[in-house]
């Protein structure tokens, strides 16, 4: 099929990169359609993504188009000014948006510095909730998230829900994480059943779980420190 215009109208909807992006997540989509989706217009000859593919057949490679300038990337045919200031502002925010990231990632050391990040968060709260820092290689959090809300006595997760989540954030190793309303965090024997358990299938997956952080008011208990990790 032959595409014309500036946009992709003559494309079948589910083939178009917004579209595709919406649908199956950014994770997804070739090199070309994310290129794409920066450009959003072609040419009176090629589509957006076609273009994206003759950018990427000139500089050779994803990191050879870090390293083009706007005036090398204006030399290709259907790039003007406005596209490429487009493409090179992108790469820039991904830049910065790296760099930040390293600088900001905090890196686990001890029971309390995994306590301190949770602690505020759960102390006060009338339910359990069991929450997971993913970490990576060196122990830093790359991301954490809230995988259980239990009741007032209870929270339930089970561990496929936590390296579900972990094989997802390309995860090296999870810290769990989970409060007593009762302001009490000595840990009660589901706790331990459920430690054992986590690890055990850490073990499996090639994802070990450094610790189980049980919160009270003010006050953390580690499981790991207690010898159940």
């Amino acid at each position: 099929m032959e595409i014309h215009g500036n946009v992709l109208r003559d494309v079948p909807h589910e083939e178009r990169p917004r579209e595709r992006m919406m649908r199956y997540g950014a994770e997804a989509l070739s090199h070309a359609e994310l290129l794409a989706i920066l450009l959003r217009t072609g040419t009176k000859k090629q589509s957006a993504v076609h273009l994206a593919g003759s950018i990427l057949k000139q500089c050779g490679s994803l990191r050879g188009l870090l390293d083009m300038s706007v005036e090398e990337m204006t030399a290709i045919n259907g790039i003007g000014p406005a596209k490429a200031l487009q493409l090179r502002a992108g790469i820039e925010l991904g830049r910065r948006m790296i760099r930040t990231r390293h600088e900001d990632i905090i890196t686990i050391r001890k029971p309390k510095d995994a306590a301190d990040q949770v602690m505020e968060e759960l102390r006060y709260l009338d339910k359990e909730h069991f929450v997971c820092l993913f970490l990576n290689t060196k122990n830093g959090i790359i991301a954490r998230e809230t995988l259980s809300v239990g009741t007032l006595n209870a929270s339930l997760v089970h561990p496929r829900e936590v390296f579900r989540a972990a094989i997802k954030r390309n995860s090296a190793s999870v810290i769990c994480a989970h409060n007593h309303p009762s302001g009490d965090p000595a840990p009660s024997p589901e706790d331990i059943s459920l430690t054992k358990r986590l690890a055990e299938a850490g073990q499996l997956v090639g994802i070990e779980v450094l610790d189980h952080i049980v919160v009270g008011d003010g006050r953390f208990v580690s499981l790991k420190e207690l010898g159940h990790l």
